[in-house]
């Protein structure tokens, strides 16, 4: 067996040493950097793209690892029509986001990035952070993924009510409304939604203009391309918007965040969602148990990641 490349951040390259002493295993902060050519197996964290250039640079290449969910930013179909096998785990970190999208809800219903924004700008704004009690609110929630389903977990028993966005593909068993129904009906919005060219930037000014008579929350917990973000800034600023939480933020969108003198009732993280000790540890597990499977026997395993 060839190498096996981590990219920093993506799985702890220590542990897979010890767990696979007789494999060589690199380690990369990007794939900016020049590559191992020898490498078989790429261990990949988000916010990394894989495309045909990627792809090129590493012709012995025969399985993706992605500790993790999304795979928007790989090219699936390069990876199959190069024979090279996709893994992934969109279970384990699900739950950590479930919680983060339970603070945001909570953080942005009692307007506590608001104060905070406001008193950083030297100004001190005690009667615009009038909030909401989350029990009053209706959540609706885009996506019935396994993000989507932890949100609805961690939200629902605090919240008025919570319904998901009707569409076929759906669990059964969900409490459904129309995408009409849940835009007039809820106060708390979730975006739980892959990317794919039908979801980029879909929760634009339509969506924006629909929701306004009842001047939602807006909580992403998806890709952040599902939104078009300066809309939402805009509607945020004017009012139409009483909150906006974005989690995965990467480096990229840096621009599209910074700049405003004026205080906003915004909640922005650098993609944490499922970041926390436990959900890490779990991966990292999960990684190793993988490698020496494929190391093992070089066996094509299902893709998402079951055995």
């Amino acid at each position: 067996m060839s190498a096996v490349l981590v990219l920093r951040g993506a799985a702890d390259a220590s542990a897979i040493r010890r767990a696979l002493p007789d494999v060589l295993v690199h380690e990369l902060p990007n794939l900016d950097s020049p590559m191992p050519t020898d490498t078989a197996v790429l261990v990949l964290r988000s916010g990394i793209r894989v495309g045909e250039r990627e792809l090129d640079a590493l012709p012995h290449l025969r399985h993706v690892v992605r500790a993790g969910s999304g795979i928007d930013h790989i090219d699936v179909s390069a990876l199959r029509h190069r024979g090279i096998t996709l893994h992934r785990n969109a279970e384990a970190g699900a739950g950590a986001v479930g919680e983060w999208v339970l603070a945001a809800a909570l953080t942005l219903a009692r307007r506590i990035p608001l104060g905070q924004h406001a008193l950083l700008l030297g100004q001190h704004e005690k009667q615009a952070c009038m909030g909401a009690s989350l029990g009053t609110l209706a959540a609706g929630i885009w996506g019935a993924g396994p993000v989507g389903l932890a949100a609805d977990w961690a939200l629902a028993p605090f919240v008025g009510r919570t319904a998901f966005a009707a569409w076929p593909s759906n669990p059964p068993g969900l409490r459904e409304l129309s995408a009409t129904a849940l835009m007039e009906q809820s106060q708390v919005h979730v975006i739980a939604l892959p990317l794919r060219p039908t979801t980029e930037q879909l929760i634009g000014e339509d969506f924006l203009a629909r929701v306004a008579p009842q001047r939602p929350l807006l909580i992403c917990a998806g890709r952040l391309e599902t939104l078009d973000v300066a809309a939402c800034l805009r509607a945020l600023a004017d009012g139409r918007l009483s909150g906006l939480a974005l989690d995965p933020v990467e480096r990229e969108h840096l621009p599209l965040l910074t700049g405003s003198t004026t205080p906003l009732n915004l909640l922005a993280s650098p993609h944490i969602g499922a970041q926390r000790s436990d959900v890490r540890g779990a991966l990292d597990r999960w990684a190793v148990d993988l490698l020496k499977e494929i190391t093992a026997d070089n066996t094509i395993l299902i893709e998402g990641g079951h055995r």
